[in-house]
Parts: structure tokens; sequence; C-alpha cells
């Protein structure tokens, strides 16, 4: 399993929200590529980068941040936020970006999702945010009708690469990973899972090795910058 720790980035600011909320959101650190250069130096192999303003706009607003981080690591990162275009994914993949992920789209307009996973092998994710099993959007202000499982399944063979599985009720809020609907969803689909949500000490960790699911990764925040999580220890565990 993979640690990706997340750099969430608001109004240039590496931040964490509470269970997605925008209104409730700290700020940890002013400079996100010194962040991020911190965690690969660390040791880490992969960073997950959210443009939580692109999110709302349903386009990047933090491009500068994001930019900033690729000039300074040589880990490949991932990143979710206003992406809703296929030249919006081409651009990125062109500034140094080794996966994007489809959150709103993913649900809005998924042929887009199929046409990009074709266009762009092993280079697009699926972010499937649930709160109490039902996917929201757009920076999960909307709520839909579709169930957490029904949409990643409607991925399969498609050729995206990975899911990001959010738990938005847990994220942020320090209270552990829904381990259970993880493992679930992880069984349902052949797609590797990235869990995330709530990650908020190292018992989290090991549950989520642990569940009775292949999971590819886990992204943890808040815990990692509160030092809740020890990020070597996680390292050697995963």
């Amino acid at each position: 399993m993979i640690l990706y720790p997340a750099i969430d980035l608001k109004d240039g600011n590496a931040v964490r929200l509470f269970r997605g909320d925008m209104n409730k959101s700290t700020v940890f650190n002013k400079n996100p590529s010194k962040q991020a250069l911190e965690f690969e130096q660390a040791g880490c192999q992969w960073l997950h980068l959210v443009d939580l303003n692109g999110a709302f706009a349903g386009e990047p607003v933090n491009s500068g941040a994001v930019e900033e981080i690729l000039s300074q690591v040589n880990i490949p990162a991932q990143l979710g936020g206003g992406i809703r275009s296929l030249k919006t994914i081409e651009n990125w993949l062109l500034k140094g970006l080794a996966r994007v992920i489809l959150g709103t789209v993913a649900v809005e307009n998924p042929l887009l999702v199929k046409e990009a996973a074709k266009e762009f092998p092993g280079k697009i994710a699926v972010g499937v945010d649930a709160r109490d099993g039902i996917v929201a959007t757009e920076g999960w202000a909307k709520s839909t009708n579709i169930s957490a499982t029904e949409l990643a399944k409607s991925f399969e063979d498609a050729g995206v690469c990975s899911i990001i599985y959010t738990d938005i009720n847990r994220d942020g809020a320090m209270q552990g990973p829904n381990v259970q609907a993880t493992a679930e969803l992880a069984n349902e689909v052949s797609i590797p899972i990235i869990a995330s949500g709530g990650v908020s000490k190292m018992d989290d960790i090991i549950a989520l090795k642990s569940c009775g699911a292949e999971l590819n990764g886990v992204i943890s925040g808040r815990a990692l910058y509160d030092g809740a999580i020890d990020l070597k220890k996680a390292l050697e565990i995963l």
C-alpha cells in the first residue's frame, strides 16, 4: 500500500477542511511547495493534491501553487478539483502531473471519463466522494442519488487506473476512516481503491491494511500535519 500525503489547496495555502466545509478550514502551511518537499524528503513515494477552490469553481484555481509543487519535487503527484474537460486534463499532464482525479465530471459526464482513460492510459483516476454511501459532487456541496458502489462499478473495464474513495463525514474529523465501507467497495470492483477520509492515527493505517480487501493506498492529511501519525512508522507499516 502507498501512503499518499494530502496537500489541500485553498487560496494558495495548504489547508485541511472539516467534513468538506470551506468555511471550516485550518491553514497548515502557507508554502505548499515546501510542504511537498518535506513529504518527499521523508520518504513518501506519491503526493495527493486537491484544488479546493477549483472543485467549487469547476475550473483550476490554485494552478500556481500546483505548478510550484511540481517544479520542486521528483515524486509523482495526483490532483483533483475543478478538472472537467479533456483540455484541462491534457494541460495538467503536460505540466507534469502523473495522474488526474475526476470527481464531479464522473457523475455528470461519464463518457468524458471513459474517453480520457482511453486517451491517457494509466493517468485517470475517479474520485468517489460519498456521504452515508451516496455520492456528492461540486466540492461535496451537491448530493446525488447515486451510490458509491454504483458509480465505481460503472467504470469497470473503462481503463480507470484507480478510485479514490472518500467518506465525507469522516474527512478532516479525526474520527477514523470508514473501514467497512472501503473494504466492501474494494471487494465489489476490480479497480484499485485508495482510501481517504478520517485517517487519524496509526491504528487506522493498520486497520485499512488488514481490512480484508486489497487496497492500493491510503490518503492522510490533518493527522500528518498534527503529528498524530508518525510518517516514518506509517511508511514502514505500509
